[in-house]
């Protein structure tokens, strides 16, 4: 079974993306053997523009990349700096705030 291993890799790092709010996508540039990461739908990281590419590289690349943000993850939920429940608190703050200027900003409109 010829690339086998590399289908794994991939779905390895599909599965890892998923789990920190990215996806996987070819990048946007014409770079040989490159993907980007991106957010994986508008509820998901809403501090990032929804075509952002946080990540362009490699899959070696990007698997140091995501370990990374695993790392540092993990290394706030140690320190009790945060955790999941924070991070999604003020993912939803920023949704929040979000709404309120797109409804500051129709009412606006219709004022005028």
């Amino acid at each position: 079974m010829a690339g086998y291993s590399l289908v794994r890799k991939v779905h390895e790092l599909e599965e890892r993306c998923e789990r920190l709010g990215f996806m996987m996508c070819p990048s946007r540039h014409n770079y040989t053997d490159s993907v980007a990461v991106i957010p994986k739908c508008a509820n998901s990281l809403p501090i990032y523009s929804r075509d952002a590419e946080l990540f362009v590289g490699t899959l070696e690349q990007l698997e140091v990349w995501i370990h990374g943000i695993e790392w540092a993850r993990d290394y706030d939920r140690m320190i009790k700096l945060s955790d999941n429940t924070k991070r999604e608190r003020k993912e939803q703050d920023e949704r929040n705030r979000i709404l309120v200027s797109i409804l500051r900003d129709e009412e606006i409109k219709i004022k005028e």
